[in-house]
């Protein structure tokens, strides 16, 4: 890749009027941050909800800045007069322009790829795991960006976003390209879209998971139709739009879309239907099975438990046999897939089953509960806490649902970050207390996993909610290693599991 290009050539798709300076300029880089700037790079001012970047054009002139990127005039008045040797360009939309200005830098990288972005309230990081095996299986080299990490072929990142900002959306792309990748598959999360993160990404496919009152409030969505419409924005991006045409919001997310729409479920009709359901029951192993009818005809299993699990699944059938993945394939990547933190299984013992979720608050925790109720374990044991500095409702409701649908609930420590611990299992405990479901406390998170595999009965179903993939825990500002799935193996082999 060039080092360094003519603006000019980073602008061909962004409509844009030149202010002062020269779009000719060569520049090295681009930059939503100053602290980024080296020298030579286009700074793009982003007017965001708390900080506006047009505030800091003097310290990205200082530190070199070849360009700035402006949606509005920049005047001695304010205080962000541009020296004569910068160039200056407005544009109407400071965040699609970042991305198309990143997507030209990098060589607009998903023309390179084939890309599927995957939306909706749940199941978004399971079903992009079975697309990425799926597509690996079949001898489709596939990258990921996601909630839990971001595989590019050249490395491994840990995700701090669903969806990441969009110029590093680019630059991971670009990496999958450099490494000889031919798909992405992406988690676009309803902030991705808002913010313009994929803005500018031609999907080859959209899929549609479901949709549930979810960030509303605060500052993500203002109302549950933002929300919504935010979500539906990936389906006219794409070209084809796989749609859960069971979600009771599907009529409302394939209005007005632009693209081709495939739908899979269980109602008469789909695309893709799925019959003769069945939970797979049986000791240490818990999953599901199904039939899938219409555009193909197979019988799936996979050892991720849930009915859920079946809708997720049926979207990844839907997308193989859309790209003509062959049936073996796509048995296989289901049959084997494991989701890191989501229901993942870890494997202690055939008396009992220990299974790992992220579920983190009361709507996720109550449906993963209900869900392993299907399955009618001798107990039902929920172990969680929750994060400190977050809205108490949710801690009331965890322990309220928890209360209400686990045998035996066991209150310890999450994410505390700058609350006492003591304090925020006492809200628990609030919620946990509007039911009759029998509870301990444990605070010391590893001695309340060492607690419930101490205590476990034949036959039982315990749950360890709450970080999921998550490998630390945050108090007073700081992360510190903690990795549940190690601590679960290792306090295991201690009492000789």
């Amino acid at each position: 890749m060039d080092k360094r290009k003519m603006l000019r050539e980073l602008l061909e798709e962004i409509p844009y009027e030149l202010l002062q300076g020269s779009v000719d300029t060569p520049v090295s880089g681009i930059a939503y941050d100053t602290r980024k700037i080296g020298g030579g790079e286009v700074f793009v001012c982003i007017a965001g909800t708390k900080v506006d970047g047009h505030s800091f054009i003097p310290q990205a002139v200082e530190s070199g800045a070849a360009a700035i990127v402006v949606t509005r005039d920049v005047t001695a008045e304010d205080g962000t007069t541009v020296p004569d040797n910068v160039t200056v360009i407005r544009v109407a939309d400071d965040r699609k322009a970042l991305s198309l200005l990143g997507a030209a830098w990098y060589g607009h990288p998903s023309r390179s790829l084939t890309t599927i972005g995957i939306t909706g309230t749940k199941g978004k990081t399971t079903t992009s795991y079975m697309i990425l095996n799926m597509l690996n299986d079949a001898g489709i080299p596939c990258g990921l960006i996601g909630t839990v990490e971001i595989l590019t072929g050249k490395e491994r990142i840990t995700a701090t976003h669903s969806t990441p900002e969009s110029l590093l959306v680019q630059q991971y792309m670009a990496d999958m390209v450099d490494a000889g990748l031919k798909a992405v598959v992406m988690e676009v999360s309803s902030q991705g879209l808002k913010m313009d993160r994929v803005y500018g990404i031609d999907y080859d496919y959209g899929i549609f998971t479901n949709l549930e009152p979810d960030h509303i409030g605060g500052d993500e969505h203002p109302t549950f139709e933002d929300y919504r419409d935010c979500k539906k924005k990936l389906f006219s991006m794409c070209r084809k739009g796989i749609f859960n045409a069971d979600d009771s919001h599907f009529p409302e997310m394939k209005d007005g879309c632009t693209c081709e729409v495939v739908t899979f479920g269980a109602s008469e009709g789909c695309d893709y239907r799925m019959t003769d359901t069945r939970l797979v029951n049986e000791p240490g192993r818990k999953g599901v099975a199904y039939r899938v009818e219409g555009r193909t005809d197979m019988t799936v299993e996979t050892e991720i438990p849930g009915r859920f699990t079946m809708y997720n699944s049926l979207a990844a059938v839907a997308l193989g046999n859309e790209m003509g993945i062959a049936k073996d394939a796509m048995l296989k990547a289901l049959r084997e897939v494991r989701v890191r933190g989501r229901v993942e299984s870890v494997p202690v013992s055939d008396r009992f089953v220990v299974l790992l979720d992220y579920a983190h608050n009361g709507m996720s925790l109550r449906s993963l509960l209900t869900t392993l109720r299907e399955y009618a374990p001798k107990r039902l044991v929920c172990m969680f806490g929750c994060g400190g500095n977050r809205a108490k409702d949710r801690r009331y409701d965890m322990g309220e649902w928890s209360s209400r649908l686990a045998d035996l609930s066991v209150i310890t420590s999450d994410n505390p970050r700058f609350e006492e611990p003591d304090d925020i299992i006492a809200d628990i405990l609030t919620g946990v207390k509007r039911a009759d479901g029998a509870y301990v406390t444990v605070p010391d998170r590893r001695e309340a996993i060492s607690y419930v595999l101490a205590h476990a009965e034949e036959g039982d179903c315990i749950v360890i909610a709450g970080k999921g993939h998550e490998d630390y825990q945050e108090i007073r500002g700081v992360k510190y290693p903690m990795d549940d799935r190690k601590m679960i193996l290792e306090e295991a082999a201690k009492l000789g599991l």
